[in-house]
């Protein structure tokens, strides 16, 4: 290589070493402001997680709760018939406890789940995938299936209301109105998360829908009524649907709610 081309190239890497200091010099102020921004925001982030810590339940804290609780709920069982439930149901719903046992209304599941698999008479209700389930719903959702589980069916129905051509109001009902769920705007997605896990399903066609009885209430109710367009134009029911409870939907009440409404017979599963 030519002496005057040696020289360039190592002219060339002179400088360019020369240049990295500078370089870094450059990007160091912005990278010392990017550090302090994480800093701010991981701090941030440590203030609002510390609540959490507290949360979560020890297992000192869970095995108090379940002895006391279950054995409130066993405490009319023959002592001969509490039995050593089924670790596939009690050890993963201890676990969820962990998680879930500041909410009241959970933990209640899974108390009356534990129960349940200790009762030799209905330990068999105690289906190792209710522990899913209950870890699937958030306590609205709970509320609002036991509130199914114990309505009679007048109380458990959805309209399809059509003014002029257009359907005006769908999916209808006033079960927001009536069950002591606390956020009523959700009560679509709960409904859909209710089928989805298989506790309650919509029917296409069920023979509830003959009766005009079971809709009355909700077809003539004022909310219905008073829509401005109805000034001009007829309300037709454009579609009649009822929820019904599965029968895996009975089985999980039966195991984790006890329900006794008399329209709802989980007696026979």
């Amino acid at each position: 290589m030519p002496e005057n081309n040696v020289n360039s190239t190592i002219n060339a890497v002179k400088g360019l070493a020369e240049a990295i200091p500078v370089y870094q010099d450059a990007v160091q102020p912005a990278a010392k402001e990017l550090g302090k921004s994480l800093a701010t925001v991981a701090k941030t982030v440590n203030i609002a997680l510390a609540p959490i810590s507290a949360m979560v339940w020890g297992y000192e804290k869970i095995s108090e709760y379940v002895q006391q609780r279950v054995s409130a709920l066993l405490e009319k069982i023959p002592r001969e018939r509490i039995i050593v439930p089924d670790a596939a149901v009690v050890g993963p719903s201890l676990e969820a406890l962990r998680f879930t046992g500041k909410d009241e209304t959970l933990r209640e599941l899974y108390a009356n789940l534990i129960a349940t698999a200790m009762n030799q008479d209905e330990a068999s209700s105690a289906h190792p995938s209710f522990v899913e389930i209950i870890k699937n719903i958030c306590a609205d959702e709970a509320i609002l299936f036991e509130y199914l589980t114990r309505a009679i069916p007048e109380e458990r129905t959805f309209v399809d209301a059509v003014i002029g051509e257009n359907i005006r109001f769908e999916n209808f009902t006033l079960i927001d109105q009536e069950s002591p769920i606390v956020h009523k705007k959700r009560l679509e997605s709960y409904v859909d998360n209710l089928t989805r896990l298989g506790l309650i399903s919509i029917p296409e066609h069920s023979r509830l829908y003959t009766y005009d009885s079971v809709f009355e209430k909700l077809e003539n109710h004022e909310n219905l009524k008073s829509h401005p367009f109805a000034k001009f134009f007829a309300i037709n029911i454009a579609k009649r649907k009822i929820i019904q409870i599965t029968s895996f939907g009975r089985l999980f009440s039966k195991a984790c709610i006890n329900s006794d409404n008399p329209f709802f017979d989980a007696s026979d599963i």
